[in-house]
């Protein structure tokens, strides 16, 4: 896919992965629709949009509200025309034994991490159907495949998420939207400033924003007839 003036709407765009993979695509002359709750940090993603010289639209929004959502797709029509790219990125973690876990912290993470991927792709697939190539990324995890004490929630939505994408590209495939999930390990990012073992995760050689942003660049890159379904990302030497 020649990524130049396509329409990519990034979700979780303020910060991290979404930043990166936002700033990638500028970078390779995307014009990019960004939300996220952050206006403030937002508008920091798109002042470095802007200048690499790519058209951004920024779109505030919890997508955690089905309202929301409606508003950042409409919002992306109105704005480019269409879409081309999605990619769900947005997420949220706690992570607590399930015996110390809430309802409101489960409910929180399956609200973002599952529930908004549904009605936003649902939302955009009449979009991405009709340009003929189009791509959805999900932005899973590796604790969507592996086990870890205290990831008894957050596991199980990246575990959704993951069948989710492989039934979708299943279903998606022959309208022409190639649908591809990634995932990383353990990433350098604001997602582990309240995790009670930053400082060890920290030392650790672990995976940037900008390795994720540059593997899902490359996988979108692939031609049209190619398909990378899946990729696990992991630190060569942890």
């Amino acid at each position: 896919m020649d990524i130049s003036h396509k329409v990519a709407l990034v979700t979780g765009a303020s910060k991290g992965i979404g930043r990166a993979v936002a700033i990638a695509l500028a970078q390779k002359k995307a014009r990019l629709v960004i939300c996220a709750r952050d206006k403030k940090r937002l508008d920091d993603t798109a002042r470095m949009i802007e200048a690499v010289g790519s058209k951004v639209c920024v779109v505030a929004a919890d997508l955690r509200q089905k309202e929301s959502i409606d508003h950042v797709v409409q919002k992306a029509v109105d704005t480019f025309g269409t879409i081309d790219i999605l990619i769900n990125n947005a997420g949220l973690g706690y992570f607590a034994k399930i015996s110390e876990l809430t309802v409101d912290q489960w409910d929180a993470m399956f609200a973002l991490n599952v529930r908004s991927i549904f009605l936003l792709t649902q939302q955009a697939l009449p979009h991405l159907r009709n340009q003929g190539e189009s791509v959805i990324l999900n932005v899973v995890s590796l604790a969507g495949k592996n086990a870890f004490v205290g990831g008894t929630g957050y596991a199980a939505t990246k575990h959704a998420l993951l069948g989710f994408s492989r039934c979708l590209m299943l279903e998606e495939r022959a309208n022409g939207v190639r649908v591809m999930a990634i995932c990383p390990g353990s990433v350098d990012t604001h997602f582990f400033d309240d995790h009670a073992d930053r400082e060890n995760i920290k030392q650790k050689k672990i995976l940037t924003a900008d390795d994720i942003a540059l593997t899902i660049v490359n996988m979108i890159s692939m031609p049209q007839h190619a398909l990378i379904s899946e990729v696990d990302i992991r630190p060569t030497n942890p």
